[in-house]
């Protein structure tokens, strides 16, 4: 690129064209030539003739000028000239573009897609190949002209996780595919990794390397953790600085399931100080709706952490067969199970019919054999939605015949009678151990330790169906644990006690890791290596480099191993898995992630990723030239008197003089007129309260919906009518609810409407007080509409027959009811000598519209919906309102039917007529 004065010129050849000016304006100063002035007597006969059209014998300076002008712009225009041009120089040779491509530059991505543009720009006017190599997804990289990979840009994203040694070896094993040398343009995250010298190497032995990165530092959000009621949260960044302060905002999802803050708290980084830490208090309820924390302002992956059971305490009911005696809780059969739970969860008491209302997460049942009908029922019920019931043997269970002749539906297996222990009938001689879980157990991967023994238990009867349901056993192969699925939800049963009076499990380690793998219990510290091992976790949601969760599609599961020591890459994504009913959140940074900053040779020049913005101008002064060539006919048409300037003036003059003898309309009414007439549009009356105009506007709105989503009619957005000032027959129905306080209308108005009744327009009035009028009383409202309909031009009313075209217009209707119901609606009365015609359902009724709709129900409140098409006011009760407000919408599709169509279906009484004149 050639740069002449602060200009660029990608073609600076072209401008040798100016040069050619001079010889231009010569030339046309040439054309026409001069005449040659004779002197002839007659001429003096043509005095006082006037040519209409007449020809300069001499072109104007100003239209020279403005030829040139134009010329000079269309030669500039095609030299590419361009502002603020880049004043790098270009270089030549093949250009390799390499990008780190982590979650580290995800904030500054689109800054660094800019500079990637502007030097593909530059290296296509340079006319050098160019290839791109992004070291989290190595490929090997295809030298292309620079113009290629322009359109592939929106394709470039960062990655959630940074370059490691795989994808290092990957990339060196790609360069190694390249011959040649090549300059290196790399683009850096600014921060550390492992192996970012190999690469470095390899690429300084093809050819010089220039380093590009923001001078911001990287920030980071380590995983929030729960410690004795607090949430804590620490911001890592990479380089120390000055103290700056930043916002954590903690999202989740409201009572109504929209996703919104739900609170925000300042980190501060005290100066020279890499970390930053805030603790946050938060009822239980917030807590556990909180899905993610992230940085305010910084959008990637590694500002993200999401949350998971480690934050939630669950919610557990605990209901023992046996009262504890006073001074001897130790003795309790719930202590031990206290004692485990008590760090992370919560424990709802009460009987079992008062904490089912509460829908705890788990119930535990210690030695409780016998359960009422109703509490039977209502446990069976709670579990099938989801609930997990924890059920734990004892004398009580092995006394009675629970689960005996048949298995009983809360428990797992059917039992035997009595119990195994030491010194029985069946006795083992020693106590025995635990034998390994198998794989498809829960407890999969937890270590058996050698001194868990059991004494005594409740057997399992042999059945077909045993063998899957066992998931933990003694040495011996008796089913110590066993499972089954009861809709949503599980029962589990220990064969054991819950204390330690029939064996030493509740004493040792082992239980509090079976019960968080029964996700009774929830971890509020990491989970350790040992109590994921042979687990599988299936991924739910996983997250890009910006932050940005998805759904994880048909991504295979994870070993559990694998989320605690895996790195995170292509085969192992940020995200939320999920096991059971347990979820873990897998996040970019863990809590023993250091940030660092990349630390590069002397020898490689680093430079900041601030880019001038190059301007074209180019099609600028190319339009420019086309505005001066138009400018040019018009100046030569008139000037030649073929461009009829008096006729345009006289006409303009006239139509000035016109104007103001006109009626006026002002913009307001204009843009009134086409939002009415552009499509149907329904219309409500004003009447200046505006919580009362509100619903009716929203009514409108929810009666158009309606219309829409069941019919051919597709109305615009309703409108409010100002009785005084607009326009009424744009509308086909106008809406006019009636409030006490609304003034009357002019005269004026009046006559508007007397005019819109007679041509055929429909007002339906509501008066809004069926609740209280119907007991007979005059209410307010109904003077009121008496008042307002006095001076209509209104015909004679009776309530609508059964026969009448709205009660069959579009839905066959017996009542119209609103959000209330049982007033009467009138309608215009039926012809006197409407008779019913043998055969036909109904009778000949008058071909006309019915010009008012007069009720009480209160339409409008029932069909209101907001933006977001939820109903605004509540009808009724439960199944039966609802069904009032279909039969409400119903009636507002009949009613817009019928103003539309007429009564077109009662023109069905002819139809015997017109048969027998066809002589059919």
């Amino acid at each position: 690129m050639t740069v002449l004065a602060g200009i660029g010129f990608t073609a600076p050849w072209v401008l040798l064209g100016l040069l050619t000016l001079p010889i231009l304006w010569l030339i046309l100063r040439a054309v026409p030539p001069a005449p040659i002035r004779r002197l002839f007597p007659a001429v003096t006969l043509l005095l006082g003739l006037k040519d209409e059209e007449s020809v300069s014998d001499r072109t104007p300076w100003w239209l020279l000028l403005l030829r040139m002008m134009a010329a000079a712009a269309i030669i500039i225009g095609l030299a590419g000239p361009v502002l603020n041009p880049s004043r790098e120089q270009a270089g030549s040779g093949p250009l390799l573009l390499v990008l780190d491509g982590s979650w580290a530059g995800a904030t500054r991505w689109s800054s660094t897609l800019d500079q990637i543009d502007a030097q593909l720009t530059e290296a296509g006017r340079a006319g050098r190949t160019v290839a791109i190599l992004n070291l989290t997804v190595p490929e090997v990289p295809v030298f292309q002209a620079a113009e290629a990979w322009s359109g592939r840009l929106p394709g470039l994203v960062p990655m959630p996780w940074q370059p490691k040694p795989p994808q290092i070896e990957q990339a060196l094993v790609a360069l190694d595919q390249v011959e040649g040398g090549f300059e290196t343009h790399w683009f850096s995250d600014r921060l550390a990794y492992d192996d970012s010298e190999t690469i470095l190497a390899a690429l300084q032995a093809r050819g010089g390397v220039t380093v590009y990165q923001s001078p911001s530092s990287v920030v980071g959000l380590l995983p929030a953790g729960y410690q004795d009621g607090v949430i804590q949260l620490t911001a890592q960044r990479a380089e120390a600085g000055p103290a700056e302060r930043i916002t954590v905002l903690a999202q989740g999802r409201d009572p109504a399931g929209v996703m919104r803050v739900l609170q925000s708290a300042e980190v501060e980084f005290a100066g020279g100080e890499t970390q930053a830490q805030i603790e946050l208090a938060l009822p239980s309820e917030l807590r556990a709706r909180i899905t993610r924390f992230e940085i305010q302002g910084e959008r990637s992956a590694g500002a993200v952490t999401l949350t998971d059971d480690s934050l939630r305490r669950r919610e557990v009911a605990l209901i023992a067969g046996t009262r504890n005696r006073e001074g001897l809780e130790l003795l309790s059969p719930l202590h031990y199970l206290t004692q485990v739970l008590i760090p992370t969860a919560d424990f709802v008491d009460g009987g079992l019919l008062d904490v089912l209302p509460a829908n705890p997460d788990v119930i535990v049942l210690a030695d409780v054999a016998k359960l009422s009908g109703g509490e039977q029922s209502a446990l069976v019920e709670w579990v099938e939605e989801g609930g997990l019931l924890l059920r734990f043997a004892g004398p009580r269970m092995a006394a009675s015949d629970l689960g005996r002749d048949e298995e009983d539906i809360l428990l797992p297996v059917r039992l035997r009678s009595g119990g195994r222990s030491v010194g029985g009938a069946m006795s083992w001689g020693e106590a025995k151990g635990l034998a390994p879980f198998p794989e498809s157990s829960p407890f999969y991967g937890l270590s058996v330790p050698g001194d868990v023994s059991v004494t005594t238990q409740v057997m399992a009867q042999p059945d077909p169906n045993l063998a899957d349901r066992v998931i933990a056993s003694l040495s011996d192969g008796t089913p110590l644990v066993t499972r089954k699925a009861l809709g949503l939800g599980q029962v589990v049963l220990f064969h054991v006690t819950a204390d330690a009076e029939w064996s030493s499990l509740p004493l040792s380690g082992l239980f509090v890791e079976m019960l968080d793998r029964l996700a009774v219990a929830s971890a509020a510290k990491s989970r350790q290596e040992s109590q994921l091992q042979g687990t599988t976790w299936e991924p739910i949601q996983v997250m890009d480099g910006f932050g940005t969760l998805s759904d994880a599609g048909n991504l295979s599961g994870v070993d559990g191993v694998d989320l605690v020591s895996g790195a995170i890459g292509p085969d192992l994504r940020p995200g939320l898995y999920e096991s059971g009913k347990q979820k873990l959140a897998l996040n970019v940074l863990t809590s023993d992630t250091v940030l660092s900053p990349a630390v590069w040779p002397p020898d490689v020049p680093i430079k900041g990723q601030e880019i001038s913005t190059e301007t074209p101008i180019g099609g600028i002064l190319l339009s420019l030239a086309l505005l001066l060539l138009t400018v040019d006919v018009i100046a030569s048409l008139a000037l030649s008197g073929r461009l009829g300037l008096a006729k345009v003036a006289a006409t303009a003059v006239g139509v000035l003089l016109f104007v103001p003898q006109a009626d006026a309309q002002t913009p307001a009414d204009t843009d009134f007129a086409l939002n009415a007439t552009k499509e149907l549009v329904l219309a409500h009356v004003l009447t200046g309260d505006a919580q009362v105009d509100d619903i009716a506007g929203a009514g409108m709105r929810g009666l158009a919906q309606t219309l829409f989503y069941r019919t051919s009619v597709e109305p615009a957005e309703p409108i409010g009518v100002d009785l005084e000032r607009d326009e009424l027959a744009f509308f086909p129905l106008l809406y006019w609810p009636i409030t006490p306080q609304q003034p009357q209308p002019s005269a004026e108005a009046y006559a508007k409407l007397n005019a819109y009744l007679r041509s055929g327009g429909m007002i339906l009035f509501d008066t809004r007080d069926s609740d209280v009028a119907r007991f007979g009383a005059s209410s307010p409202n109904g003077r009121k509409l008496q008042q307002l309909a006095a001076p209509l031009n209104i015909p004679s009313l009776e309530p609508v027959p059964r026969d009448h075209v709205l009660t069959r217009a579009f839905y066959l209707l017996q009542d119209f009811p609103g959000r209330y119901a049982g007033t009467e609606v009138w309608v215009e009365a039926a012809p006197l000598d409407a008779e019913q015609i043998e055969g036909m359902p109904f009778r000949n009724l008058n071909d006309n519209v019915t010009p008012v709709v007069i009720g009480g129900n209160d339409w409008a409140g029932a069909w209101a919906v907001d933006r977001n098409g939820q109903a605004l006011l509540p009808v009724g009760r439960g199944y039966a309102g609802e069904r009032q407000r279909e039969l409400a919408n119903r009636f507002g599709v009949n009613l817009v039917m019928h103003v539309l169509t007429g009564n077109y279906k009662s023109d069905q009484v002819h139809v015997p007529a017109l048969l027998d004149r066809l002589g059919q």
